[in-house]
């Protein structure tokens, strides 16, 4: 069953939201209901973020387009630049 909420949020906070909702091709509705999930999720309160990791959340950004695998594919190419393996 689905029920409807009305909730107050800063204008540039819901531009920003939705903006990622269309590049990821999911409705904000669904987005904020999986993210609403993920925090009262019972299986998620077994793991507990330090405060060393919550005072880095959010530190490094990066750009959406930013390929993680072709960067960690180079570093291991540099990396390993010239050795052989048998």
């Amino acid at each position: 069953m689905e029920t409807k909420l009305t909730i107050r949020l800063r204008k540039n906070v819901v531009e920003k939201a939705k903006e990622y909702a269309v590049r990821h091709n999911i409705s904000l509705s669904k987005m904020i209901e999986i993210y609403l999930e993920s925090l009262t999720d019972s299986r998620n309160k077994e793991t507990e973020t330090t405060p060393l990791v919550e005072s880095l959340s959010g530190v490094i950004k990066i750009d959406s387009d930013f390929d993680y695998k072709k960067e960690y594919s180079n570093d291991l190419t540099e990396k390993y630049k010239g050795r052989e393996f048998t």
